[in-house]
């Protein structure tokens, strides 16, 4: 498709010489070119093309106007192929064709399906992919967002009966927004935020954020960004970060030229395009992102994924897959610049940065901060995120480093990248990048891979060297599997910097040994390192000519080696090169690099020899080829062969003429004197690489001697045993088949090379033919001549080399053949060559054909005359031989385009012209005239192939197949597969060429618009785009009355006894019926035709897999004709009772449902006009005026379609009766009955009135004695109502019904002029109105809210429309009979088998109730009422379970009621709600609790007046004697304040008062009540409300908390709560009684509550109250008697790091941690709080300032010479991390601190009082000399090994001296086990002799 990734390359000129929008065109034009040049035949120019885009269009416009949509999407589909061909499109054009599908989209009605469909139509047109020049800019296309909003609306909001929980249009529609957002116009910014941010609360945060981030245009992004911010800052959760991530990233690649850029930039501030502010929120994001276990951090670093399980469901559907560490790497590297002063630079008191760019400072400090776990030893769920990110960085990095190169670039020059930037980056990411290589995890190890690549090609200078040193110890050590495959794996990665002398200088000597060293790892023993092995000779020789240099002498310097300018990397020898570091080694001048590659150049013969002896080595110890598909073991093995096949095709390619010449004979050497049975298919692949190269030499030397060899073995008997079935090869025929699979490698390439053996060939056809008899003989057979006939007809490129032929050729080239290694091309230098086949191999082709398969027919014509003796096996060996010959002729002859006539099955709406077609283009077949002789013989030749397989199939059905015989059957399949589906290319072939293009594309690029690429790339691109053509050349082709007969065989054989032949013939007929346009429709009858009663099951079962495809279904379902028969006869598939065929029958039932839904049926029912539509339309024939569509036509199709819907809806009713009819005949099974009633459930349309028949089926099931049939049938009767109730408000027009905006005759939107003012209103006891939904108003307000007038005092209220009357007055019927809701409340009062009687009411109940009294009002009222006296009064659960589910129902449909009906109810009610109170046990609270919650629930509190007043009346009780009776009142409460939300807020005072004045209760669930209120009533407080969108947009600009997240508004109690916590410590009682003490219970209550509000959305608010109680908190972490108080707050404590706090608040918070250890006499208290102080450091770093991190260094200090022991080791390991983090440049001053105190103290006598003082101090000492050591536990630092020895002097010392040193030693000695080697290298003997003493007195090193 148009910007499909598989052939996107940026062929467009250099950007020097683009010049804006004038030359636009001629880039594409030019870009095509190089497209059309590559191919090897004329393509169609671009006015052809336009012709037929015409015709697209014009076609796409008619099935519009008609509404056929089933054709519209059928031409979506020839659009695409139109796309595929890579021809430009103008931009008015391809702006209008947008236009039209985005009009589309906003039709409302439409099936989800095609809006998907139509979603990634404009997907391909704007083919906007991230990096990539854009194909529309706002001046081309403008898009209006308020339709896509207002159908959107409906999504994010649906009306609860109508609410399908499997729905997902909202994702499709916000994805259309985001894809379209960047074309609404910026002038409506502020009108979206208007509209969108008054919807914004609490409960639609998760809703209406990603509505902002996908609406919000790119451009003007300061008027959105810091309300963004501030909603961002208030919010905890998982699914806001990673949307606000998305955003922020793209939209800091958009501005990276700020204001420079396109209209509408952002200004660049302190970073980038963010305040400081800003950053330091988005890098302590990324931080967080990375998950690694900081100090004993507990669980995961946000609790924003559990707040966000919180939210309600319709929010949580809404997903979209973004990548995390792609939006931080862009945001790091695109917010990069100097933009302050260099570190160590620093000038007028400003702070320094590392490079001088604060964006590369924080990177800096994210990866030293998490450095220690990128190591292989200190791996594990975060590795992935830590390499992801790294990888993200590099590719960010290299992809603005390319862009900002080009001249076309806007970025101004000081804000660009500079060289120093890029090798700080290089340096910062590279020692991560080199230990994360050697990860265990293989995802891991990929990234850091891809990492190292990135950073070899920005500086090789830096990455290569340590690479290679790698590399050869890797190598060397043979015993460390692990190493060696990582190295190999790294070096294939870095592969193109090694051979390429002006990416690297110094690579190209090292290749030969590295290559020599890689043999070892070809081992069979050990796949994965042979893959390894081989992916790095791969990686290497296909950039490199395999051949020994020409000598050179040594004083001649050729000029050509004379260093260019155009190379960056100078080697001059008066300074060092760019990119050594000084102290590196040297670099040698070119000439000297020059002579040491020709030198090792002379080491590739024996390289080649040793590889290929190796390779016949493993054949040898292959196992033996067997199993099914006859392979050589298992997978590993398979693969093993791939991979090797794959290295050697390479490197035969790349020989040089000797060493090919070397290789062949040392291969001919072998076949000559081995014949291997267990590598014959492997050997044979062997040759193939060699007959790929050079085809004339390689069958001059194979082919006499093969031919003799099959001969001679022929001659003797090999293969003489007749056998039809895929068998082990006999012994006696491993020469036969050792020689058949060297030829069909030696005849698989060459083309006219053939031709010199064409009488060899044929007569060894014929022969083999003739004589091969078992099945492996006649199929390897078969197998050459499908080689030989693809060879000699197929179109395909014949050099695949680095460079072009004519360079290879050149005699130059073979004497500096290296200056020429790794080189790339730009896609108008690469010459590829073709085989195309000339005259004399279509001669040879026809000759095969008349004399072989001819032959070979005439033996299956005889055969079908009559069977004899041999009669399987000569139709298998014979079938065989006539469909290998066609299946490697896929591209002889093209089919013609026949003219449109109508099919003979044709329906009498279908519109012939509208018929799918194929695009008839250019494809490079063989013969294409159909007057010429030999495409006539040809396709006379297929036509009699096709005639013996029809009465092949009809002899072989008529005769009676047993188990025996069934191979002549599955050969007969095989054949029809080939005959139908051999042509052009196929769907996976295609597939499979585009994905291998874009694999080796992507390892190939650097960045996203590269132009440069090795030749290979090229060269595949050419082939996708060719195999493109062919593929759409061979898509929608046309049947006949021979392809009729042979759909009619695969139906018949789809449908046989045996399984085998069922499952062959299904996969081809469903693969035939998606080519052969109208196959569906004439495979249908028959397969109906096989559900009828008296059929044999195996047959109803074949045709039930046949309809259970989702194609073939879907066609059927959508169209009149046959959705009728398809799911009557499904329901009557009773009469089979086979538990296996009824299975099959309910899971095609089952999906076909998803084809009744409304929309599905209004789509094909459509009669509306369209008129935007149509208007977009008429713009784009005006700049298309050749699609204008013919008016004949256009009438035609009108007329058709008006038919058509006419048609449909009679076939609506008919089904609708014939289900009705089977679901009530007596003799119908209840599944039966069940299905039809799902069906008819589903059918339900808001456009048709539902029929009394209907309704009374679903009426009648509700009292069924199944529970799912009573469930399917409430949901029914529930389908039917709510559908009468939209058709009676919604009588404005069929446009309201589909946007759900159809009104309530009592609603009105009520203007709000003043928010505080209307609440005020809403509290009125004597309603004028009410609202019930209040979506608004947490932030701002919007202009009007939704509300309802009261009802009248008598009804009926409403009046139901007429065409719905029988359909109530069935239901009416039914429910009035006596007795009816007596049944009914039996039913519910059951006890349930069902998962619902796990607690939970059945809301299916409570909907059906409530629908049933909404419609009918309080007709029924009375009856039950008298029901539910007895059910409520009795204490069984079950039936307390009925009655709560009868009154929710009740008290939820009265909504509307006639105020003296309510208050019939309501005067029953209030008596009744004391006494239900009362009787409400453990068993039933559920069930009361969600009848209140659900009546309060969106529904104003003055409706529900009574019920609120009750529960405000309910005394709240703490200290009772029943906690039961408590928490019951409690949780009411409770559950009345989180229903009414804000409008609880008048009394909420009360309440929370109340809670905190008992937060001592004695009982714990009453304590968790009261937290869990007391959150609640916070939350509903929380509503920081403006006036107006444009009064808190400037509150968000102007103030520092414009949501009031720091405003605590129980400042004052917390206070109270700290004094008396004070006293209350002191007056707590002893054990085992200290748990009633009054300390620990108000301390677990607030500790309960503190959790509860971490885990919200509202987190970030309890730092207001977390910051003055810490110090209290840590505190209680020390209680060691009360193990519950302590669990809570260190909980607590780790809980503060798991949210992100408000700037102002951490380092308060920090500075709480310090004066509490300061101040704290408890040495538990420092020993709890230094591990929290670390982890909140950590997740909030990069925002202390330098005072507040050195106020923690110096109490880390202090606390090194603590009294207690373990303070001073937490406090070590606490300085380790902190200054590993970003305390770096403290080291040396403390390294010098710590040896001066350690040398200072003397250790007097033991009896010594001051002995203990010593100690602690020596100890102290010690312990801050081994944090430093182990702040760098993969590294040795220059100044570590001089510590050994002043460690080493007192390791001997008493304890715990002696112990922290060798447990220091010891964690040293493990962290640099893997490195020691070149660890050692920085001590000297006496240090590590030092170090051997610090272990144990004895050296592990020495």
């Amino acid at each position: 498709m148009d910007g499909d990734d598989s052939l996107d390359h940026d062929s467009s000129p250099p950007s020097g010489a683009e010049t804006p929008k004038t030359t636009g065109d001629n880039q594409l034009r030019a870009s095509l070119k190089t497209y059309l040049d590559s191919l090897p035949y004329d393509a169609e120019s671009p006015a052809e093309m336009d012709a037929k885009l015409d015709e697209i269009v014009q076609k796409l416009a008619v099935c519009a106007h008609a509404r056929d949509w089933n054709s519209l999407t059928t031409w979506d589909s020839l659009l695409q192929c139109w796309l595929l061909m890579r021809y430009p499109i103008t931009r008015p054009v391809r702006a209008g064709l947008v236009k039209f599908y985005y009009q589309l989209i906003l039709v409302p009605g439409m099936e989800p399906r095609i809006i998907r469909t139509w979603a990634d139509m404009i997907q391909r047109l704007l083919a906007s992919k991230p990096g990539m020049k854009r194909k529309l800019e706002l001046t081309d296309l403008e898009l209006p967002w308020e339709p896509l909003w207002r159908i959107m609306r409906k999504e994010l909001w649906p009306k609860g009966r109508n609410n399908d929980a499997s729905r997902n249009v909202v994702n499709i529609l916000l994805f259309v927004a985001d894809l379209c957002k960047r074309y609404f116009p910026p002038s409506e910014i502020p009108k979206m935020l208007d509209t969108f941010i008054p919807l914004l609360t609490q409960e639609s945060i998760l809703s209406i954020v990603p509505v902002l981030i996908s609406f919000l245009p790119p451009t003007d992004c300061h008027l959105y960004v810091p309300v963004l911010f501030k909603f961002w800052e208030a919010f905890n959760s998982h699914v806001l970060d990673e949307r606000m991530l998305e955003l922020m990233g793209a939209l800091a690649e958009e501005h990276v030229a700020g204001k420079a850029g396109e209209a509408g930039g952002a200004e660049w501030k302190e970073i980038g395009i963010f305040t400081e502010e800003q950053f330091a929120i988005l890098v302590g994001k990324c931080l967080n992102s990375m998950n690694v276990p900081v100090g004993s951090a507990r669980g995961s670093s946000t609790t924003g994924t559990l707040a966000d399980i919180q939210a309600n469901r319709q929010a949580l559907k809404i997903k979209k897959p973004t990548n995390r560490f792609h939006s931080l790497a862009q945001i790091l590297i695109y917010s990069m610049s100097v933009d302050g002063c260099v570190r160590g630079e620093e000038r007028d008191g400003q702070p320094g940065y590392l490079g001088g760019s604060k964006a590369l400072d924080a990177l800096d400090k994210i990866i030293t901060s998490t450095e220690s776990y990128f190591h292989p030893s200190n791996s594990g769920h975060w590795t992935i995120s830590l390499t992801n990110f790294m990888q993200q960085i590099v590719a960010k990095f290299a992809n603005r480093w390319k862009e900002e190169e080009q001249s076309s670039c806007k970025t101004p020059v000081t804000q660009r990248l500079t060289p120093a930037l890029r090798r700080a980056v290089v340096k910062i990411l590279r020692t991560p990048a080199l230990l994360s290589m050697f990860s265990k995890d293989l995802v891991a190890t990929a990234f850091a891979q891809t990492s190292l690549r990135g950073m070899a090609l920005l500086e090789p200078d830096l990455i290569m060297p340590q690479i290679l040193e790698k590399a050869y110890s890797g190598l060397e050590s043979v015993n460390e599997t692990h190493r060696t495959t990582a190295v190999m794996n790294a070096l294939s990665g870095v592969s193109l910097p090694l051979v390429n002398e002006k990416m690297w200088l110094g690579g190209q000597k090292h290749i030969v040994p590295l290559l020599e060293l890689c043999l070892p790892g070809i081992d069979l023993n050990d796949p994965m390192k042979t893959i390894c092995a081989t992916m790095f000779i791969i990686g290497v020789v296909q950039y490199v000519k395999i051949g020994e240099l020409t000598s050179t002498p040594a004083d001649t310097l050729v000029s050509s080696e004379v260093p260019g300018e155009d190379i960056s990397m100078t080697n001059t020898t008066d300074r060092l090169p760019f990119g050594v570091e000084p102290g590196g080694p040297a670099h040698l001048s070119r000439l000297e690099e020059a002579a040491l590659t020709r030198e090792s150049s002379s080491g590739f013969a024996d390289w080649v020899v040793s590889f290929f002896r190796r390779v016949l080595a493993l054949y040898e110890n292959l196992p033996e080829e067997g199993g099914k598909k006859n392979t050589t073991g298992g997978k590993q093995e398979e693969t093993v062969l791939k991979s090797l096949k794959s290295t050697m095709d390479v490197i035969c390619l790349h020989l040089s003429d000797p060493l090919f010449d070397l290789v062949l004979k040392l291969v001919f050497d072998y076949a000559t004197s081995n014949a291997r049975s267990n590598s014959v298919r492997a050997f044979g692949q062997l040759v193939a690489c060699l007959a790929r190269v050079k085809p004339e030499a390689t069958l001059a030397k194979f082919m006499p001697f093969c031919i003799g060899q099959i001969v001679e073995e022929l001659k003797y008997g090999a293969s003489s045993v007749r056998t039809n079935a895929t068998h082990v090869a006999a012994p006696s025929d491993t020469t036969l088949h050792w020689n058949m699979a060297i030829l069909r490698g030696v005849l698989g390439y060459g083309g006219s090379a053939l031709l010199k053996y064409k009488d060899d060939i044929l007569n060894l056809l014929l022969l083999l033919m003739e004589k091969t008899k078992s099945e492996r003989g006649f199929s390897s057979a078969g197998r050459l001549m499908t080689r030989i006939m693809h060879t000699l007809s197929e179109v395909y490129p014949l050099n695949s080399r680095f460079v072009n032929t004519e360079e290879w050729d050149d005699p130059e080239f073979d004497v500096d053949h290296f200056k020429h290694w790794g080189k790339m091309y730009d896609a108008e230098d690469v010459k590829i060559e073709w085989h195309t086949p000339s005259p004399e191999e279509i001669e040879f082709i026809l000759e095969l054909l008349d004399k072989v398969v001819v032959p070979a027919m005439d033996v299956i014509d005889r055969l079908l005359q009559g069977p004899d003796q041999y009669w399987d096996n000569d139709f298998c060996r014979y079938m065989h031989m006539i469909r290998s010959a066609w299946s490697g002729l896929p591209t002889l002859i093209q089919e013609p385009t026949p003219e449109f006539v109508p099919l003979p099955d044709e329906f009498d709406t279908d519109v012939v012209a509208l018929r799918a077609r194929n695009l008839k283009v250019r494809a490079g077949f063989t013969l294409t005239d159909p007057q010429d002789p030999r495409y006539q013989h040809v396709a006379n030749l297929r036509k009699r192939f096709g005639d013996i397989l029809h009465r092949g199939s009809v002899l072989l059905r008529q005769q009676s197949v047993d188990e025996d015989h069934i191979d002549p059957v599955l050969a007969l399949i095989r054949a029809i597969d080939v005959h139908m589906l051999e042509y052009g290319v196929t769907r996976q072939a295609f597939s499979t060429l585009t994905k291998n293009h874009a694999f080796a594309r992507n390892l190939n690029r650097v960045w996203n618009r590269q132009r440069h690429f090795s030749r290979l790339i090229f060269l595949k691109r050419a082939q996708v785009y060719h195999s493109g053509r062919v593929y759409v050349a061979s898509l929608y082709r046309q049947r006949n009355p021979d392809v009729d007969s042979l759909l009619e065989d695969l139906v018949e054989f789809s449908l046989s006894p045996y399984t085998r032949i069922r499952r062959h013939s299904q996969a081809v007929l469903v693969n035939v019926a998606s080519y052969f346009v109208g196959s569906t429709r004439f495979i249908l009858p028959k397969l109906f035709d096989a559900l009828n009663p008296g059929t044999p099951p195996d047959r109803m079962k074949g045709a039930l897999y046949v309809l259970s495809n989702k194609p073939i279904a879907a066609f059927a379902l959508y169209h009149r004709q046959f959705s009728v028969r398809y799911m009557t006869a499904l329901l009557e598939c009773q009469h089979q009772e086979k538990p296996s065929i009824q299975k099959l029958v309910a899971s095609v039932i089952n999906e076909a449902l998803p084809h009744f839904t409304e929309e599905a049926l209004q789509t094909q029912n459509m009669r509306a006009p369209l008129p935007a539509v149509a208007a977009e339309l008429a713009n784009l024939q005006k700049v298309l005026p050749k699609s204008v569509p013919d008016s004949a036509l256009l009438q035609e199709a009108t007329s058709k379609m008006v038919l058509s819907a006419d048609g449909q809806d009679a076939a609506y009713n008919t089904m609708i009766k014939a289900v009705i009819e089977i679901a009530q005949r007596p003799t119908t099974h209840w599944r039966y009955s069940q299905a039809a009633t799902r069906i008819l459930g589903s059918m339900v349309r808001r456009d048709i009135a539902p029929s009394a028949e209907l309704a009374k089926l679903f009426i009648a099931g509700t009292c069924d004695d199944h529970p799912t049939m009573r469930w399917h049938s409430q949901r029914g009767v529930v389908r039917v109502l709510h559908t009468i109730k939209m058709r009676s408000y919604g009588q404005a027009g069929a446009e309201e019904l589909w946007f759900n905006e159809w009104r309530n005759p009592l609603s009105f939107n009520a203007p709000v002029k003043d928010g505080e003012e209307f609440l005020r209103g809403l509290e009125q006891r004597t309603p004028t109105f009410y609202v019930d939904k209040l979506l608004t108003g947490f932030v701002a307000w919007s202009k009007e809210v939704p509300a309802y007038r009261l009802p009248p005092e008598q009804g009926p209220v409403f009046t139901w429309e007429q065409a719905s009357q029988p359909a109530l007055l069935a239901i009416q019927e039914v429910i009035s009979q006596e007795g009816w809701f007596d049944k009914l409340a039996a039913l519910y009062a059951q006890e349930s088998n069902r998962a619902s009687s796990n607690g939970d009411l059945r809301q299916d109940n409570i909907t059906f109730i409530k629908s049933l009294v909404k419609m009918f009002e309080g007709q029924h009222l009375e009856k039950l009422l008298s029901i539910l006296e007895p059910l409520w009064q009795d204490s069984d659960r079950f039936k307390q379970r009925a009655a709560a589910e009868i009154v929710g129902g009740v008290m939820r449909g009265l909504k509307h009621w006639p105020a003296s009906q309510a208050n019939v109810f309501w005067n029953w009610m209030l008596p009744r709600l004391p006494k239900i109170y009362a009787q409400i046990k453990p068993d039933s609270v559920n069930y009361w609790e969600s009848v209140f919650s659900s009546q309060l629930a969106d529904r104003d509190p003055r409706r529900n007046e009574i019920l609120v007043q009750w529960i405000l009346t309910i005394p709240l009780d703490f200290n009772g004697e029943s906690a039961f009776t408590m928490s019951k009142s409690i949780g009411l409460v409770g559950i009345l304040a989180d229903m009414l939300g804000i409008r609880f807020e008048p009394v909420s005072e009360r309440y929370i008062n109340a809670l905190f004045d008992n937060a001592h209760t004695q009982y714990a669930e009453i304590r968790g009540h009261i937290a869990q209120n007391i959150d609640t009533i916070l939350r509903l407080q929380w509503h920081p409300s403006y006036p107006s969108t444009d009064a808190f947009i400037e509150a968000c600009r102007s103030k520092p908390d414009p949501l009031l997240i720091r405003h605590a508004r129980y400042e004052d109690r917390m206070k109270q709560f700290i004094e008396a916590l004070g006293k209350w410590k002191h007056e707590r009682l002893p054990p085992p009684r200290v748990n009633q003490s009054t300390y620990d219970k108000v301390g677990l209550t607030l500790l309960q509550w503190l959790w509860i509000a971490s885990h919200g959305a509202q987190a970030p608010m309890i730092f207001a109250y977390v910051s003055p109680l810490l110090p209290e908190i840590l505190r209680m972490s020390e209680l060691n008697d009360s193990s519950e108080l302590q669990t809570y707050s260190s909980a607590v404590l780790y809980v503060l790091s798991a949210v992100t706090p408000p700037v102002e608040y951490i380092e308060l918070i920090a500075d709480h941690f310090v004066d509490a250890v300061r101040s704290s006499t408890s040495w538990r208290i420092r020993l709890n709080a230094l591990p929290t102080l670390v982890v909140f450091f950590y997740r909030n770093l990069t925002s202390f300032s330098d005072a507040c991190v050195q106020r923690i260094m110096d109490l880390l200090l202090e606390c090194l010479f603590d009294e207690n022991v373990e303070v001073r080791e937490m406090a070590a390991k606490a300085l380790s991390g902190v200054i590993r983090c970003s305390q770096r440049q403290s080291i040396l001053p403390l390294k010098d601190r710590f040896v001066q105190a350690a040398s200072s103290t003397t250790m007097p006598p033991r009896s010594d009082e001051r002995y203990a003082g010593a100690i602690r101090t020596l100890h102290g000492s010690i312990l801050g000399i081994t944090s430093l050591i182990e702040a760098f536990p993969y590294a040795v630092e220059a100044w570590m090994p001089p510590l050994t020895e002043v460690l080493a002097s007192h390791a001997t010392d008493p304890p715990p001296i002696a112990t922290t040193i060798r447990n220091s030693a010891r964690q040293f000695k493990k962290t640099h086990q893997d490195t020691w080697h070149t660890d050692q290298l920085a001590f000297n003997d006496d240090e590590l002799q030092a170090l051997s003493t610090m272990l144990s007195g004895i050296s592990y090193y020495a």
